[in-house]
């Protein structure tokens, strides 16, 4: 209502005030405005008419424009809220003027472009918190490796060395030595479990190294603590680094199912490139199993495989032959996205 009183007298004041400079130039003196007191139409002079006339036409102009700011405002509103709902595109039916049309697709590129911000800060934190989160892991797997090689892993070896030493050396009848030795099997095996864990949790990533030389690591740490032999034939691949993480955990997952289950006394690994592919081979002339055994116990270890090859885009085959041994086989496309 204030509005409509202030438009109202600033209009009416304006159509006086032309008037009156209009009156001027045609009378030339103030005394020309005396013949509109004195003529009447109706009763009433011609300057009341021109009142009443100049107040009309304030009304309806303010009203009128009053409508157009509202009508305006709600355009506004609305192109806001089509815009705050995520809408990129503005709407067709409502128009505004052309500066006021050009600062709200302004508006609309800044919105869409602080929503691509906010979305790219959102990722790079989550990608943040996810490097942090799988650095504590690898920091916690190394410890977790360190304590069970000075703990448990010696105290198994000085475990086993003495049942060794007792079978050798004591005369027992045939029911104890039969203990005996089966106690030292369960000691051994427990050996081959705890160097089974040791190499699935250390070393937990390449650190820098390429592919090639961290196989290469993997294989001489290998040696050390296994009694099966090793053949290999390594060369360097090209992969992105992501990638080459991958194939590395496909490896230390296979050669850690070999010790624990295949009670192999050889195994093969193969890592090549050729034609466009990466191949990554291990054999062994183990025990072997039935594929759609689902209580062997490699059987998590082996979708494990399975799901980390998907990831990077890979094919894994794997053969296995009771009392024959197992071939697992991965192939991975070099041409690979660097955030594979």
């Amino acid at each position: 209502m204030t509005k409509l009183i202030m438009r109202f007298m600033a209009f009416l004041l304006l159509f006086t005030f032309t008037f009156v400079l209009i009156g001027l130039f045609f009378w030339h003196t103030p005394e020309g405005f005396t013949i509109l007191l004195e003529k009447k139409f109706l009763e009433l002079s011609y300057a009341v008419w021109l009142l009443i006339i100049f107040s009309t036409l304030s009304l309806f102009i303010s009203l009128w424009s009053i409508s157009l700011t509202q009508q305006r405002d709600y355009t506004y509103a609305q192109m806001l809220d089509h815009l705050l709902r995520g809408n990129a595109t503005l709407p067709k039916k409502r128009t505004l003027p052309r500066k006021q049309t050009a600062q709200v697709a302004e508006l609309a590129e800044l919105i869409q472009t602080q929503k691509k911000s906010l979305q790219r800060l959102i990722n790079d934190d989550a990608k943040a918190k996810e490097a942090m989160i799988e650095e504590q892991v690898i920091q916690e797997r190394q410890r977790l490796a360190r304590e069970l090689h000075d703990s448990v892993s010696q105290q198994l070896f000085a475990a086993s060395m003495l049942l060794s030493a007792i079978n050798e050396t004591i005369d027992v009848n045939e029911t104890s030595a039969k203990q005996l030795q089966q106690t030292e099997k369960i000691v051994q095996q427990a050996q081959l479990e705890m160097r089974a864990l040791l190499l699935h949790l250390r070393p937990a990533a390449l650190k820098g190294k390429t592919l090639a030389e961290g196989m290469t690591d993997l294989l001489m740490e290998l040696r050390q603590k296994v009694l099966f032999t090793i053949h290999e034939r390594i060369e360097e691949v090209r992969l992105p680094k992501g990638a080459e993480d991958h194939v590395f955990r496909i490896a230390q997952e296979t050669l850690s199912n070999t010790l624990r289950h295949s009670k192999a006394s050889e195994v093969d690994l193969l890592l090549v490139e050729r034609n466009n592919r990466v191949i990554l081979r291990v054999q062994d002339n183990g025990v072997g199993f039935e594929l759609d055994d689902d209580t062997h116990g490699g059987s998590y270890g082996l979708r494990n495989i399975e799901e980390r090859t998907i990831e990077i885009g890979g094919t894994c085959k794997i053969v296995s032959v009771p009392n024959q041994g197992t071939i697992i086989e991965v192939q991975i496309p070099t041409e690979q996205e660097e955030s594979a």
